[in-house]
């Protein structure tokens, strides 16, 4: 999670890691925009580094960012009952940030933090009808 510089920080990586660019969806792209000034901030990209992929965003306003959560583990699968489950037994002990649901971004999202202070989202991949 970055602190509305995701865009500088996308391009840092580009060169330092040879990352590619594989996704950039900013919050005016999406219909549940948080408020206006978000408008040209990131709300989810995607960077291929050799086989991996890093996942970055700007910080919504309701999620600000605070040592020790700036970087979370995400996990994505292809199943929404597979993210779901594994939010379900992560979320024993644990607090809901955002609960799992269907989003503009996901069939399947949600994100929290464990009874160990891990932050996680759990994300579904839309299917490829290509």
């Amino acid at each position: 999670m970055m602190n509305g510089n995701a865009k500088e920080a996308l391009q840092f990586y580009e060169k330092a890691l040879g990352a590619e660019v594989i996704e950039i969806i900013s919050y005016g792209d999406m219909p549940d925009l948080p408020s206006e000034d978000f408008k040209d901030l990131i709300a989810h990209a995607k960077l291929k580094i050799g086989s991996d992929v890093l996942m970055l965003s700007d910080s919504p306003s309701t999620m600000p960012i605070q040592k020790g959560n700036q970087v979370e583990v995400c996990i994505t699968t292809n199943h929404v009952d597979t993210s779901k489950q594994y939010f379900e037994a992560l979320m024993l002990g644990g607090k809901a940030m955002m609960p799992f649901e269907e989003t503009s971004f996901s069939p399947g999202y949600g994100s929290l933090v464990d009874q160990f202070g891990v932050t996680f989202s759990i994300s579904t991949e839309f299917e490829n009808k290509s």
